[in-house]
């Protein structure tokens, strides 16, 4: 894993100075002749990322000027800034400017994030990234919030041939024992007495299925996080078309995500008891594999119609979160590539999420901002319970109503969570193309949000 960084106090800093668009003109009066003569004559207008490197006579570079656009564009782009660095020769830099913290906050964090690569299966050398001076930030807490989200991209970017179930249990293994974390796998029968849900809807793979159970913490609040680790999903016997199995690789993304979380507040020491549970499993066909109208008796007792063995994801976690339930946690979140519905709802850059209560949704909106990470609320929409209620069983994993598939997930997954406060998030897991700090491929969801609420949500 790249490990993001940020300029130490033994390099020579150069400074790049931010300027407003709408502040352009007065900023360039304050100037040397020189400096204002080569800035107005390449033309610059301090669009957003639009850079201008100053010169020594020498002809060494000695600084930059970097553009902040106006506040419209700035409006229109997270980690705008991004853009600039990309233009900057590597080493060392001091952004100077009239900037606000969240400003701040934003660009070291954005300097952070840009420095990611997944250059598992190639070579080639990598340039040297422009390193920002960590001046009047936390950057502790960037460089956490950095490494989990790196964490989270190479697991969804690495492909499902060297990411299955005994992959991901590596990996999660080994990132408890990184911060001391109790870790646990249950596999082959505890697994199909105990969690005949995920047993069913892994059981067809030659890759086994398991549940995985890491603890890290002696004091506080617990908190349980949930990610749907499916490996690959091929659907099932309801066996998705070649060009829906394109991005099933992240199909493990929910898993992926929690992961990075767990890694961001481990590393900054919060006080709280953290349980991760991870159903690792590999949705394949084979003889064995569960059928549409096949029932399944779930740990809960719920017994489930599988009508859509393409929405195995719910299944798995239905049976992790009525054991998450089981150990009294303060607050469960669970986080899922889940649904096509909530992409069609609000598209790729947005973090869809389900909670009951008025408290979490204060926290989570107030801690998307502050961790530069969108979210947007969907309701769980009582009267729709009705849909997910066949009648031949407790529940219908997928009902075919045709409307609000995100919604009846949701409530299907409220149906396995009984005592604590919930939040669901419907992710996505991608970036269909570069943008600045986020590189096509993997992208975490939902993580900085919920680590930035947890303070409030849990009253830390």
């Amino acid at each position: 894993m790249p490990n993001p960084r940020f300029a130490d106090a033994s390099m020579t800093a150069r400074e790049l100075t931010v300027v407003r668009a709408e502040g352009l003109a007065s900023w360039l009066e304050a100037q040397a002749l020189p400096v204002r003569a080569w800035l107005k004559g390449s033309g610059f207008e301090a669009a957003l990322g639009e850079v201008r490197l100053l010169m020594g006579p020498d002809g060494a570079v000695t600084g930059a000027v970097a553009g902040f656009g106006t506040a419209e564009a700035r409006g229109r782009l997270r980690f705008g800034i991004v853009k600039a660095l990309a233009g900057l020769p590597g080493g060392a830099w001091r952004l100077v400017g009239d900037l606000t913290q969240g400003e701040r906050d934003e660009a070291a964090l954005g300097s952070l994030l840009a420095q990611y690569r997944f250059d598992r299966y190639r070579g080639g050398k990598v340039a040297e990234p422009a390193l920002l001076v960590p001046e009047g930030v936390d950057a502790a807490r960037l460089r956490a919030m950095a490494e989990g989200e790196f964490l989270t991209r190479d697991l969804i970017n690495t492909p499902a041939s060297d990411m299955g179930p005994a992959e991901l249990e590596a990996a999660f293994v080994g990132l408890a024992a990184r911060f001391a974390a109790k870790s646990e796998v249950i596999i082959g029968e505890a697994l199909e007495q105990g969690f005949p849900m995920i047993a069913a809807v892994g059981r067809a793979s030659v890759r086994a299925p398991r549940l995985l159970d890491m603890r890290w913490g002696e004091a506080g609040p617990q908190l349980t996080l949930v990610g749907k680790g499916v490996c690959f999903d091929t659907g099932g016997l309801d066996i998705k078309p070649a060009s829906g199995m394109q991005l099933m690789k992240k199909d493990m993304g929910g898993a992926a995500t929690v992961l990075g979380l767990a890694h961001m507040i481990m590393a900054l020491g919060i006080k709280v008891r953290l349980r991760v549970l991870v159903p690792a499993v590999e949705n394949a066909i084979s003889g064995n594999a569960m059928r549409p109208r096949d029932i399944l008796r779930s740990r809960k007792g719920l017994t489930v119609e599988v009508n859509d063995t393409d929405a195995e994801g719910r299944l798995v976690l239905g049976d992790a979160l009525a054991y998450a339930c089981e150990g009294s946690p303060n607050l469960v979140v669970s986080m899922a590539t889940l649904t096509g519905a909530a992409r069609v709802a609000v598209g790729p850059d947005l973090a869809p999420y389900y909670t009951d209560d008025a408290g979490i949704v204060a926290a989570l909106e107030a801690g998307a901002v502050a961790g530069f990470d969108p979210v947007w609320r969907l309701p769980f929409h009582d009267p729709y319970e009705v849909i997910i209620e066949p009648g031949i069983a407790d529940l219908d994993n997928a009902p075919g109503w045709g409307f609000a598939g995100s919604v009846t997930a949701a409530l299907f997954l409220r149906r396995f969570v009984e005592g604590p406060k919930y939040l669901h998030f419907d992710i996505y897991g991608h970036t269909p193309s570069d943008l600045p700090a986020r590189p096509k491929g993997a992208v975490g969801q939902g993580a900085r949000a919920v680590l930035s609420a947890l303070p409030t949500m849990l009253g830390l």
